[in-house]
């Protein structure tokens, strides 16, 4: 039971390494985009 355990516990920290491994390549940055609208004030 007990190697079940370390078993778990194992595929779990190196699926958080892989995980955290993952984010910091560069994969999950989001594409920037250049937005610009005009606005009309109500001056009244």
């Amino acid at each position: 039971m007990g190697r079940i355990i370390r078993f778990l516990f194992l595929l779990i920290l190196l699926g958080l390494i892989g995980l955290i491994g993952y984010s910091y390549s560069g994969y999950l940055v989001p594409t920037q985009v250049t937005v610009t609208a005009p606005v009309e004030l109500d001056v009244d």
